[in-house]
């Protein structure tokens, strides 16, 4: 499968543009000695913190569930249900500090992922305008983003309000008509949802038209052909460019360029010169992909990356812990990738697909159902440390606008991945990995730097275990099975 597969401040869009360079053509040559390098016990690893600059990583996003869902992804349940609205008034200062700024002390992950139309879908009278569905909604949201430090919103429609759709309803239908005077009004109402949520004290840093425009589903959703979203997108996009000329503009959160929707877009100038950034689903697949794959090949110059990023099969694994963590570090060094998102922080313990989606879960306070986390009280939550674990050490340890340095490896090897930055202090880091389940890997890492390293281990039950501190310029590191490690010079 290729990259056309399918599934399953400064101006912002000047500053992913200037992410998204150095070479990720060039890093994509077939691998050589595969087979012998995948029987490797060790390998050597120059970092290129001299003169190896490759690209600014902005920090990462993940999505919040901030109403009900039915368990499987089966339907709108009427009843209201999401975090932070369901956590006590302490469990949601300690998802704050604990999960969305991973225990640091400034900010953690930089976007947080609003599904529209699915998980903030309140209406206004006419149906055409989308506002909160409990009280507060928006302005409790706005809350979680000033206490966790989130920079803004990456909004997206799941479905548009249903007064503009063919079935008047959320799940399911396309728009109910596509000429330009409907258009017209239609991207006012878009501008307008934007307002009513910067009005709530919420900052929005990227904008979409439609989450998996080809997708009809159990779910909100909208589909659109090819020629239809095109047309849509022209007459939508300028004006979201106009009033919020900050916010990046996504295509197409499914397929990037390399679908039928992006095909078509290419052929466009005047759509594509709207598109900021090329957005993918590459939903669970396993992180050698993004070696074997060259994501920017058709890009034309712009940004790529993966904004929607779990496990479909409602399952978690001690190797997928690894594998995602492999995820993030080769969008960004084998794609240039300024960002990547995680689904949801938190799921309700009773849906079936939340293991596989979810970094922690939560239990509303309707659930009364004890054989599930028998421990986890009403309005509280936990981690689901095998996905969690994947991703926690990046943000905490990958701060906004690091900028990640070329690494020279003796052999790409799929299962043991590397990957190095500095902070935006200086602060030399590097991430290393072991994704195989039975042998250790040592790594001999000249990193051109002196002074002290100190490591922070993760694995599917470990989480930020510290490590005996090494002195470099080159380090030797011996990475247990089903781990990931940091080091992080010390000053």
């Amino acid at each position: 499968m290729d990259e056309n597969g399918s599934k399953r401040g400064p101006n912002r869009r000047s500053v992913l543009r200037g992410a998204a360079v150095a070479g990720a053509g060039a890093a994509l040559s077939p691998l050589v000695n595969f087979s012998t390098a995948q029987a490797a016990s060790s390998g050597d690893y120059t970092i290129r913190f001299d003169n190896g600059r490759r690209q600014t990583i902005l920090g990462l996003g993940f999505e919040i569930q901030a109403d009900s869902i039915g368990s499987g992804n089966n339907g709108l349940p009427a009843a209201v249900s999401g975090v932070p609205y369901d956590l006590t008034d302490s469990e949601r200062t300690r998802f704050y500090q604990q999960m969305l700024k991973a225990g640091r002390s400034d900010r953690g992950f930089r976007y947080c992922r609003l599904a529209m139309g699915l998980y903030y879908r309140g209406l206004d009278p006419t149906k055409k305008l989308m506002r909160d569905r409990y009280q507060g909604q928006a302005a409790l949201l706005a809350d979680m983003c000033r206490q966790a430090g989130i920079e803004g919103l990456s909004v997206e429609y799941w479905s548009p309000a249903p007064g503009w759709k063919s079935n008047d309803a959320y799940i399911g239908g396309k728009l109910k008509a596509f000429d330009s005077d409907t258009l017209s009004q239609f991207g006012d109402a878009l501008v307008a949802d934007l307002d009513h949520l910067t009005a709530s004290g919420l900052h929005i840093s990227q904008w979409g038209l439609q989450n998996e425009p080809t997708v009809s589903a159990t779910y909100s959703s909208c589909r659109y052909t090819a020629d239809e979203y095109v047309t849509t997108f022209k007459a939508v996009a300028p004006k979201i460019r106009a009033k919020y000329p900050n916010v990046m503009i996504m295509a197409d959160s499914e397929h990037g360029w390399g679908g039928e929707i992006g095909s078509a877009i290419l052929a466009d100038p005047a759509a594509l010169d709207l598109v900021d950034a090329w957005t993918y689903h590459r939903i669970g697949y396993d992180s050698d992909y993004q070696i074997n794959n060259d994501f920017n090949r058709l890009a034309m110059g712009k940004p790529v990356f993966n904004n929607e990023f779990e496990y479909l099969d409602n399952t978690t694994s001690d190797w997928r812990t690894i594998n995602t963590a492999q995820s993030i570090m080769n969008w960004m060094t084998f794609q240039n990738s300024p960002t990547w998102y995680w689904l949801h922080a938190l799921k309700p313990i009773a849906n079936a697909e939340a293991p596989g989606y979810s970094l922690g879960y939560w239990r509303p306070p309707a659930d009364t159902d004890f054989t599930r986390y028998p421990d986890l009280k009403p309005g509280h939550w936990t981690w689901n440390p095998q996905n969690w674990n994947g991703v926690a050490g990046f943000v905490k340890y990958m701060p906004w606008n690091s900028v990640r340095y070329h690494v020279e490896e003796s052999a790409v090897l799929p299962n043991r991945r590397i990957m190095a930055w500095k902070t935006p202090t200086d602060k030399p880091v590097f991430a290393v990995t072991n994704r195989m389940s039975t042998e250790s890997f040592t790594y001999t890492v000249d990193t051109r730097t002196a002074g002290t390293f100190q490591g922070y281990r993760y694995s599917p039950t470990v989480n930020n275990q510290q490590l005996a501190a090494k002195d470099g310029p080159e380090l030797t590191i011996t990475v247990p099975p089903l781990s990931v490690e940091f080091w992080v010079r010390t000053p």
